[in-house]
């Protein structure tokens, strides 16, 4: 169906301040409508002989002043807006032609004919509103796309937005109108913007004046934990320096999808790291993080999982501090977390187990492994042992040495939280066989604790 190019509705933003809105109602319908007006400091009136509870207590509040009364069109004398939100569709559109009259802007709910104006699907990162409307065609569209916004517009713009807003005048006063725009461009597009949404405003301000100094882009490194693989499980924060950055170091172990969601013309330089198969030492790679800092880029260092829990990270940004390069650490989901919920073994539990301890079962150059076995072969907690499996058998039969039972629960979670994901449940006596048996080649994790007896009731994911 050809639509007509002409625009139904002209937005616009009203100030409302200290102007009478009419609200024709006292339903669930007419309160939707009140839980965004009362967000504004308009004089908010309800005509109806009755109010529901939400309605009451907000004029117990003072929030709007309630008119007791049948609707009277003399009550719209002085009103700038007008909203008819009643279950009586001739009474409705009797408000909406009483407004007309008297050049009101009236807004009958659910009835776009009548309306002047349509009440659109509303975006709140104040100051920072983003409205959107389908001409009152559909709503249900309206919300779904809000929704969407949602998710990608972290809570943190509307800080962003109010910091600007605060220091327009020091930028007007210090530069000509025509560098504004690059000012500011250069602003968002580099660590000043980062620093308002995490919250860092001085570092944010000495940004602002370093740009008004007349200083190039400084560069800055997103330290980001990818999770543990599914795409799903990023959090928005990371897909969002995923999507501004300017070169990526990624790891080995990261999926397609989620490489698929960085920036795409974002140069991409592999630094992967597997057993027995270093790309970069850790030193060139912190050094090559420093390098590309220094030539005013966005470098983003994505890991998977966690980048604080056996990513060395820590070394990273202990490289980046000593040479003053600003950065910032996005946490993920750790493997632990990510494998044991996705293969429906909790963690912790309170029939099984108190508390939980993460190793790392990588071995020493000379194959010895340098673990606290007594304090890791105690029942009441869950063992979650990352890289363990290549030395699985010693793994397991230290912990029977060390006092666990040899038909002590344990299990092997092989790609976690992937489509691909398989687990191996056992015993510590039969695990390192059983994975033998399976072909357990990708990168797995190792859960030792009475908790893995809880899979058989909790595999949610092989029910999806």
């Amino acid at each position: 169906m050809e639509q007509s190019s002409k625009w139904p509705y002209f937005p616009v933003f009203l100030r409302l301040r200290g102007r009478r809105v009419l609200v024709v109602g006292g339903g669930e319908v007419a309160a939707r409508k009140l839980r965004l007006l009362a967000k504004t400091d308009a004089r908010l009136e309800v005509v109806a002989r009755e109010l529901n509870e939400e309605l009451t207590q907000a004029s117990r509040d003072g929030v709007i002043s309630h008119v007791a009364a049948d609707f009277d069109a003399t009550q719209l004398d002085g009103c700038l807006l007008v909203i008819a939100a009643t279950d009586d569709a001739a009474l409705n559109r009797s408000v909406a032609a009483a407004a007309d009259a008297r050049g009101i802007a009236v807004n009958v709910v659910d009835d776009p004919l009548p309306s002047s104006f349509v009440t659109p699907s509303i975006v709140d990162r104040h100051p920072l509103l983003i409205a959107i409307a389908t001409g009152g065609q559909a709503p249900v569209l309206g919300r779904r796309l809000r929704e969407k916004i949602e998710t990608m517009l972290p809570a943190a713009y509307g800080r962003l937005a109010g910091f600007m807003g605060a220091r327009r005048a020091r930028v007007q006063a210090a530069l000509p109108q025509a560098d504004r725009r690059g000012l500011w461009e250069n602003f968002l597009d580099g660590p000043g913007a980062e620093a308002v949404l995490s919250g860092a405003e001085a570092a944010a301000d000495a940004e602002l004046q370093r740009l008004l100094d007349g200083d190039a882009r400084r560069g800055e490194v997103y330290l980001v934990g990818a999770g543990p693989g599914d795409p799903d499980l990023l959090t928005f924060r990371a897909l969002r320096l995923m999507q501004q950055c300017d070169v990526v170091l990624y790891d080995a172990l990261l999926p397609q999808a989620i490489l698929d969601l960085v920036r795409r013309d974002a140069e991409r330089i592999y630094v992967g790291k597997r057993r027995a198969r270093h790309t970069l030492a850790q030193d060139q790679i912190n050094a090559e993080l420093v390098r590309l800092a220094r030539e005013g880029k966005r470098v983003l260092r994505l890991k998977g999982g966690d980048p604080f829990v056996f990513g060395r990270g820590g070394e990273e940004i202990q490289e980046l501090a000593a040479a003053g390069i600003a950065f910032q650490v996005v946490p993920g989901i750790t493997a632990a977390n990510g494998c044991a919920a996705y293969a429906g073994i909790p963690l912790t539990h309170r029939d099984h187990a108190q508390a939980c301890v993460f190793v790392t079962g990588h071995q020493r150059a000379d194959g010895t492994l340098a673990l606290h076995w007594d304090a890791l072969a105690r029942p009441g907690q869950t063992v979650v042992i990352y890289m363990g499996l290549n030395t699985l058998p010693n793994l397991c039969d230290q912990l029977i040495t060390h006092g666990l039972p040899a038909d002590w629960p344990a299990a092997v979670v092989e790609q976690g939280t992937s489509p691909e994901q398989r687990v191996i449940v056992s015993t510590l006596r039969d695990l390192p066989a059983a994975v033998i048996a399976a072909d357990v080649k990708g990168p797995s994790l190792v859960i030792v604790g009475s908790v893995v007896t809880l899979r058989e009731q909790l595999r949610w994911r092989d029910r999806v």
